[in-house]
């Protein structure tokens, strides 16, 4: 019963993350097409809370379930899908600090584009062409970390 329980919070944290992660870039894409500063300040201000709450939840229950259902089935980081799978995590996460602090920032710019009239300044648009290019490798390794989760290939 415990290794079931396990595995379920295990999976939700791993579908939170991939999903919060899709939603948060879907609706940061669409308010900075948009060029609404008001809307993409008002946009980029739930999705930190999001980050904050979902991500950062699900963040640190991953690695917590993992650990104890490696405890439970006997898995060891020799296991090399479980050694990448890690690698890649902290991959992801290395990329996803920098794009919360980035979505913060973003947030704030635009707030004060839009309480001012101003435009979008410089920083704004440099900003989000960073943040964009973060969304590549932090998705590509969460993908990675599924596919090497579901098939346990041995790599090495």
């Amino acid at each position: 019963m415990a290794y079931l329980l396990l595995k379920v919070l295990h999976v939700i944290g791993a579908t939170v993350i991939l999903g919060t992660g899709t939603g948060i870039a879907f609706f940061m894409l669409m308010a900075h097409l948009s060029g609404d500063a008001g809307f993409i300040g008002r946009t980029a201000r739930v999705v930190v809370i999001a980050d904050m709450i979902f991500t950062a939840t699900a963040v640190v229950l991953q690695p917590t379930t993992g650990w104890l259902l490696m405890q439970q089935v006997g898995f060891t980081f020799a296991d090399s899908w479980l050694a990448a799978s890690l690698l890649l995590y902290f991959v992801a996460g290395a990329f996803w600090l920098p794009v919360v602090w980035m979505q913060a920032r973003m947030r704030d710019l635009a707030l004060n584009s839009a309480a001012s009239g101003a435009p979008l300044p410089p920083q704004y648009h440099r900003l989000f062409r960073l943040w964009f290019l973060f969304g590549f490798p932090g998705f590509g390794a969460v993908i990675a970390i599924f596919v090497l989760m579901i098939a346990k290939p041995v790599l090495w």
